[in-house]
């Protein structure tokens, strides 16, 4: 493993490309800097982590990096907050938010904090930090747009604000009783200052540079202490890991198991190789899709039965929003080409020996069917019945709430193709019974 970054809001994959060549991971929780240190990585950079909801990384995981002779970096948000705590001990903070923390210029949290969208969403900012909004309206007092009283007055508003309803749209609507602010509000759209972004950019020059020149990195000013919490904690992320290779081990001895989610996983990985090469990411709507599906099939249609389903599966609520990113991307990789699947699915059904047997069962099937329109005089009139009958009898299952979604997924035209699907299935199974000759 070369360089490691972590990172979400603050900037995206691409402008962190630009400056490195990194693995670039989510914003960093408790365990990951230890997780990735196990690899001797050349260096750690974090620019983004989780505040709340999820435990923060700890200064013990990142001293103990640094005493592996790892160089870590800090900037912009949670990497500038733990900088300035460990810069003593060794961790190289870099930019203008790490050096108000250090100094104690700023104190509280809430300064980098944001609210974002899901991972699957590319971690969208939906606030605005108040280190940006203090950068921000420095810029627009040098640039002669706010007095020194308005200016005063704007950081008031803003830091009186939750950081989750902290935006530049809120701020403006608190400022509307205020004089002499129009050419501020013209100005903000292409003015305003992302401190964030332009910290973590310094830090990854700083970190490009470093590298280049294979710099020596200064080590910690002591070992790591074995306290009991920090034994725990490596013991708990390393039994995951042991956990996690367990789990697959048990797969191992299914072969025909091991070898389908094998295969599944792959064209999971070809999927979001894809999506990253043509920069295109699930939407919203997608996802919904995709958690719509699961649910109703898993049957976990209560809140409550998912967040249970999530502990049983040892899963996030973040790395769920990650596997329907996955399973939308495999879903709008094999859509997209499913014009020319069929020749391949025809392929892969020789291989494994299915083929001669549906051959046969298709052509008795068109038979029947066509011995059954005779007698009956034309098609089935009852949809539902067959419908119906297809998933709970057949699958299962309970009729899917979106037919078009579904028919389109098994390739089909859409949900009149499915109903002629259906509708020949069904004649051919009660062709015998003699319960051919109406569907009401």
């Amino acid at each position: 493993m070369s360089v490691v970054i972590f990172v979400g809001p603050t900037l995206t994959a691409d402008a962190v490309a630009q400056c490195l060549d990194p693995v670039i991971l989510p914003p960093v929780r408790q365990g990951d800097v230890y997780r990735v240190a196990r690899d001797r990585p050349r260096a750690i950079g974090i620019i983004d982590g989780f505040f709340e909801g999820v435990p923060s990384v700890w200064h013990k995981e990142i001293l103990w990096a640094m005493d592996q002779g790892i160089p870590v970096y800090g900037s912009a948000s949670m990497g500038a907050l733990r900088a300035a705590e460990l810069a003593d001990f060794g961790m190289i903070g870099v930019g203008r938010i790490f050096e108000d923390f250090y100094s104690r210029t700023l104190q509280d949290d809430d300064e980098v904090a944001v609210l974002h969208s899901p991972a699957e969403l590319g971690y969208l900012p939906l606030s605005e930090p108040m280190v940006s909004v203090r950068a921000t309206v420095e810029e627009a007092h040098d640039l002669g747009m706010l007095v020194a009283e308005r200016a005063a007055e704007v950081l008031r508003i803003a830091k009186g604000m939750n950081y989750r309803q902290r935006s530049w749209p809120n701020i403006i609507d608190a400022l509307n009783g205020l004089s002499d602010i129009q050419s501020f509000v013209d100005w903000l759209p292409n003015g305003k200052v992302d401190a964030k972004a332009r910290d973590a950019i310094e830090m990854l020059g700083r970190m490009a540079e470093d590298l280049a020149n294979d710099l020596p990195f200064p080590a910690t000013q002591q070992p790591t202490e074995e306290t009991l919490m920090w034994k725990g904690l490596r013991a708990r992320v390393d039994a995951d890991q042991k956990a996690d290779q367990a789990v697959i081990d048990e797969v191992r001895l299914n072969p025909d198991m091991y070898t389908r989610l094998r295969e599944r996983a792959a064209l999971t990985l070809l999927a979001r190789e894809e999506a990253d090469r043509r920069d295109e990411e699930p939407d919203r709507p997608a996802l919904m899709a995709q958690m719509d599906a699961h649910r109703q099939k898993a049957g976990l249609s209560r809140r409550a039965a998912l967040m249970a389903w999530l502990d049983e599966n040892d899963l996030s609520v973040e790395e769920y929003e990650a596997m329907l990113a996955d399973a939308a991307r495999v879903h709008g990789h094999i859509t997209s080409r499913a014009s020319v699947l069929e020749s391949s699915l025809l392929r892969e059904l020789r291989r494994d020996g299915s083929y001669a047997e549906l051959r046969d069962r298709a052509h008795r099937k068109a038979q029947r069917g066509a011995e059954s329109l005779t007698a009956r005089g034309g098609p089935a009139s009852g949809r539902l019945p067959m419908v119906m009958w297809y998933f709970e009898t057949q699958l299962d299952q309970p009729v899917p709430d979106d037919l078009e979604s579904y028919a389109v997924s098994l390739g089909l035209a859409g949900r009149e193709a499915f109903f002629d699907l259906i509708e020949a299935e069904y004649l051919f199974c009660h062709a015998d019974a003699g319960l051919n000759s109406t569907v009401d």
